[in-house]
């Protein structure tokens, strides 16, 4: 009986631990399946990571950011208890786009990752690669045409739009893959750093109908070498969302960016102003959750 009760207190903390683990189970079930499509674009300093969370809870990740500030941010947005990611995209080998992947790697479960088929040169890139081979993570070169689908059960899908061609060539941010996410009425256009070389190629071979999009991620922060009037007019956005740092060195976004969209009269977001920028939809109604 002596025994019994200096075990007690180690018998409560357990099932104390066990109901703990429970509630948390319910809830990051709870979080995971529900009618709302979820879309961040985080808040990574000078570079791009954009969150996806279909109600189904698959998850994909465009880009990964500069550095290590990709994990925190992710933490700020993803269930507590998850540590893997579906489906990650690198839409090209820079730095400010890929610079997180590899410590993600190292601290997520990732099952695909998505690429332009163009190689890097930095120590970064390589590591990335040696890590995918490593950990044997499926790698899949994106190709027009491509859809990537993310809730079956309510048509949620990520289309491929460009690359339309090998882009191991071309210039690193000419080669940025650029797709479309689709939850019913609410779409979004994700390009990467596109240029206006690469618009127009984007352009020339889809109709505005497939460009038309609520909302748009400009190209390459804010670039002037981006974004050029007769895009921004195929796309035609409810709003723009820039992913930038504030008072970064290349002066992004740029006077001649931001007087494109005033001409146009597209409202814009940015990362700088107000760190993460949050989406949910429900296939009819866009929200802007912050």
């Amino acid at each position: 009986m002596e025994l019994n009760r200096k075990n007690l207190p180690y018998l409560l903390l357990i099932i104390l631990l066990i109901c703990t683990i429970g509630i948390w189970f319910f809830i990051f079930k709870s979080n995971r399946q529900n009618d709302y499509l979820k879309v961040v674009f985080l808040d990574v300093g000078q570079g791009d990571a954009i969150y996806i969370e279909a109600p189904n809870g698959k998850q994909m990740l465009i880009d990964g950011g500069p550095d290590a500030s990709l994990l925190s941010r992710l933490s700020q947005v993803m269930p507590f208890a998850d540590r893997s990611i579906d489906i990650i995209l690198a839409t090209h080998a820079d730095m400010d786009h890929i610079g997180g992947f590899p410590l993600l790697l190292d601290n997520y479960k990732i099952k695909n990752i998505i690429e332009n088929g163009a190689e890097g040169d930095s120590k970064i890139y390589t590591s990335l690669e040696e890590k995918i081979i490593k950990k044997k993570i499926n790698k899949v070169i994106a190709k027009r045409g491509m859809q990537i689908m993310l809730d079956k059960k309510r048509n949620i899908y990520f289309d491929i739009i460009f690359p339309d061609r090998d882009v191991s060539s071309f210039e690193s941010n000419d080669g940025s893959i650029v797709g479309k996410l689709t939850y019913g009425e609410s779409t979004f256009m994700l390009t990467g750093d596109a240029t206006t070389y690469t618009e127009n190629l984007i352009g020339w071979n889809e109709s505005d109908a497939i460009l038309d999009s609520d909302v748009l991620k400009l190209g390459h922060h804010g670039s002037r070498t981006s974004s050029g009037i007769p895009w921004l007019e195929k796309v035609s956005p409810e709003v723009a969302i820039i992913s930038v740092d504030k008072n970064n060195k290349y002066g992004h976004p740029h006077k001649e960016i931001l007087d494109r969209l005033s001409f146009l009269q597209i409202p814009y977001l940015s990362t700088s102003d107000v760190g993460n920028i949050i989406f949910k939809s429900d296939g009819m109604k866009l929200i802007y959750a912050k």
